[in-house]
């Protein structure tokens, strides 16, 4: 097996006097699509700010490419939840994509021929020719999602993060956004961790699934860790996981307050 995009070793984090996680230990693999699940409050996004290198370890250590992880990597690309921009924000659709490839740059910035033709890819691919010149604050969730994926894959980084992307977008959306993510990143041969509150609309797309609850994770299979046995081992009190139809349903997780709610992920 070649060497990990993404290594996690006995990484905790802690904020104040709150342990979101401890001795977390992650190998990522290229092509490997991993969802990332638990109740709020615990630690999902946290941990892709941490591999953005925008959150500090308690301890333990974050590597990609077997080198120590750094602020502004070029080899990751970021996918945010889908959130609806201020109306008065005047960047247009093929902003977000030409910022995708030189917002690391200062200066005046002219895109060469390689550039150019990969900007012409990842329009094509998400469908964006005829909304380019729209700002993107006049877009539908569904159209921007496109388009921050786009933005996210148009410089082929070698680890892809979705932060909850498919929230506040219909079914056929999220099932359109997944489906884009899943191909661009297939494409160039990228890692995909995916933070979601809704396994559903991507089961069929997860290789391994990361479930992070109580300061403690399993990861695995989704048959492996989407089981009641393991959820309730997990949070130290009766969970129910249910399937029906292909779809998973998790009764009596814990939300950051510690009261018990449902969670239905369809």
């Amino acid at each position: 097996m070649s060497s990990p995009v993404l290594s996690v070793k006995d990484a905790t984090l802690k904020i104040d006097d709150r342990v979101l996680w401890h001795k977390l230990n992650l190998e990522v693999q290229k092509n490997e699509f991993i969802a990332i699940l638990g109740a709020n409050g615990s630690g999902k996004s946290s941990l892709l700010k941490a591999i953005l290198g925008q959150l500090p370890l308690s301890a333990g250590s974050i590597e990609l490419n077997s080198k120590k992880i750094r602020r502004g990597s070029r080899r990751i690309g970021y996918v945010p939840q889908a959130r609806q921009p201020e109306n008065t924000m005047p960047i247009r659709g093929k902003d977000l994509l030409w910022l995708g490839l030189n917002g690391h740059r200062f200066g005046f910035w002219v895109p060469n021929k390689s550039s150019r033709a990969q900007f012409d890819h990842i329009i094509k691919a998400i469908d964006g020719e005829e909304l380019q010149n729209h700002a993107i604050s006049e877009m539908s969730g569904g159209e921007l999602q496109r388009f921050r994926v786009g933005q996210a894959v148009i410089s082929e980084p070698d680890l892809i993060l979705a932060d909850e992307p498919l929230s506040a977008l219909d079914y056929n959306q999220q099932a359109a956004i997944a489906e884009l993510l899943k191909r661009e990143s297939r494409e160039h041969n990228a890692a995909v961790l995916f933070v979601t509150h809704d396994v559903n609309p991507i089961l069929d797309m997860v290789d391994r699934v990361l479930y992070l609850a109580e300061g403690q994770f399993r990861i695995g299979t989704p048959d492996e860790v989407l089981t009641s046995e393991t959820l309730t081992e997990l949070y130290g009190t009766p969970i129910d996981v249910v399937r029906n139809q292909g779809r998973i349903v998790v009764l009596g997780a814990h939300d950051d307050h510690d009261h018990h709610h449902e969670e239905e992920w369809s």
